[in-house]
């Protein structure tokens, strides 16, 4: 295979990975870090990478008198599968430790982004069912406002799968979504109020968080702490987006249901004694587990998701109680994840963006949202005031939890470490990639090879007599040696045999200081490195 088509093929495989990476929610250091170590462990030592949200360019150029090559790649579709950013993430590091060379690599990619999910499409839509159904749970409904909160959201999937067939924008999809749901809720409570009491309310505030959950807040804060502007600009702006979409779509369900007599309740709050808490844990564990599921994240990550949701919301609660604000209770919840987050995701070898996304669902603030809307259709001033003033706390909550996690992902990743190995521009935490351009094993490969190049580089000079050598040792430190006797008067004479000095009298000094001599099993042969002998001759006043 040629240079130049090498070459070509290493750029088309960072950017394939780098393509699964950013589509799946990694944030552009992650893309960049992981693509320049990806490159340099395949022989490319000096890449430029420029990672948007929309799309991929990296270059190289060899020498400084040859042109430089350029690939760029678009990123057209952000379709979550942890299954599929779990196996990249194995490959990349198999390429670090050498275990797989560059056409293997190639061909596991193109196996990995042509084989579809892991698995059906229906069994997503139950996982997000069963997510809403977690929520229901966690903000204290009953059994029957469970099951309506499952059919709503299997619903809501539905459509939305298939507009996303027809290729209509993300920002309609989230409309369409937030108002079935609001409709459903309303007309779900209406026809089961001859027999039971539905609470509507909690309903949306569950499916709310479904359509949440899969914007890219997190992403848009890591782009932005760690200077990818732009990048995170573009995030942002369609994080707002998706979110105004379900704000649009829920207060359009809520004025249509007025329209036609179904009034929808205000949110009331959930138990908060023991009781309470204990239940809404197990009911955030079980929705978190279920969008890990949903997103076709391992078997293997949905207990230890679980359980981290569940915590999360019982230390959400106990720094509630203390007088602190909704925002800095979940913001210190989200700290605890990312502190965890990134032991368990090494324990399960996942990356540790497949934990702290799935682990933060719960947290959404679905509940602050429902209740601003509420507050707004009211329509007198205090109402509309408490309303803003309840949007306003939901940005907060959505900021909190991307920043809690990532300074969590600080805390507990070696930064400092590994500050020397990478741009300082990069040296914040990892939720995607390798903390290392190099794994352990190769560097081990590396010192054992720098040890026999320089065991490599050493002759074999002949001596009369050892013992007499060691009498002088003791007298002087070095030994002084006419230029004609020393064996590295030629550099490239490497291994070639010195006659010995003829005559018993003692050369006249030179000024040249021969190292002190290394013993090896022969007696009558003793090693000294080239590197040294060079030294000295380059600094023969010394």
């Amino acid at each position: 295979m040629s240079d130049d088509r090498r070459l070509a093929q290493t750029l088309d495989l960072c950017l394939r990975v780098g393509e699964v990476l950013l589509s799946s929610g990694a944030g552009a250091a992650d893309v960049t870090a992981t693509m320049r170590a990806l490159a340099q462990a395949l022989g490319i030592r000096h890449p430029q990478i420029d990672v948007t949200f929309t799309s991929l360019s990296m270059s190289v150029q060899m020498g400084p008198d040859e042109s430089p090559l350029f690939q760029i790649r678009q990123v057209t579709h952000r379709d979550i599968d942890y299954e599929d950013l779990t196996r990249v993430d194995h490959l990349v590091r198999e390429v670090l430790a050498e275990r797989i060379d560059l056409v293997e690599a190639r061909a596991r990619v193109a196996r990995i982004v042509s084989s579809g999910h892991a698995r059906p499409r229906w069994a997503a839509t139950l996982g997000w069912g069963g997510m809403c159904a977690g929520v229901g749970v966690q903000l204290g409904g009953s059994g029957t406002v469970v099951i309506a909160a499952f059919l709503a959201a299997v619903a809501i999937d539905r459509l939305q799968y298939l507009m996303t067939r027809r290729l209509i924008p993300v920002f309609y999809q989230q409309i369409a979504g937030a108002a079935l749901a609001t409709v459903l809720a309303a007309a779900t409570t209406r026809v089961a109020e001859a027999w039971v009491h539905l609470d509507a309310s909690l309903v949306v505030s569950a499916n709310i968080i479904m359509l949440l959950a899969g914007i890219g807040f997190m992403g848009a804060v890591q782009d932005a702490l760690s200077g990818f502007y732009v990048t995170g600009s573009a995030r942002m702006l369609e994080a707002m987006l998706a979110t105004i979409g379900v704000i649009a779509g829920v207060g359009g369900g809520l004025s249509l249901a007025a329209a036609i007599g179904l009034d929808m309740p205000r949110l009331e709050p959930a138990r908060t004694d023991l009781v309470g808490i204990g239940v809404a844990a197990l009911g955030a564990a079980f929705a978190a587990a279920s969008f890990g599921y949903a997103s076709y994240a391992p078997m293997r990550t949905l207990a230890p998701i679980g359980g981290l949701a569940g915590v999360a919301v019982v230390v959400t609660f106990a720094v509630e109680t203390q007088d602190f604000g909704r925002a800095w209770a979940v913001g210190l919840a989200a700290f605890a994840i990312g502190l965890v987050s990134y032991r368990v995701s090494g324990r399960l070898q996942v990356p540790p963006l497949i934990v702290v996304v799935s682990a933060m669902v719960p947290l959404l603030p679905g509940l602050s949202i429902y209740r601003g809307l509420a507050l707004i259709g009211e329509g007198n001033d205090a109402a509309t005031a408490d309303g803003i003033l309840a949007m306003v706390t939901a940005f907060s909550i959505a900021i909190a939890l991307a920043a809690g996690v990532i300074l969590g992902e600080y805390v507990a990743q070696p930064v400092a470490r590994e500050a020397r190995k990478v741009p300082v521009r990069l040296s914040g935490p990892r939720l995607v990639g390798v903390t290392r351009t190099k794994t352990r094993a190769l560097l081990k490969r590396e010192r054992a090879a720098e040890r026999a190049a320089q065991e490599a580089e050493t002759v074999v000079i002949p001596t009369q007599d050892v013992a007499a050598l060691a009498a002088e040792e003791d007298a002087e430190e070095t030994r002084v040696v006419d230029p004609g006797s020393k064996p590295a008067a030629a550099p490239e004479a490497s291994g070639v045999e010195v006659p010995e000095p003829s005559g018993a009298e003692a050369p006249e000094p030179s000024g040249v200081e021969v190292p002190e001599p290394v013993r090896g099993d022969d007696p009558a042969r003793v090693e000294i490195s080239l590197d040294e002998i060079r030294r000295r001759e380059e600094r023969p006043g010394e």
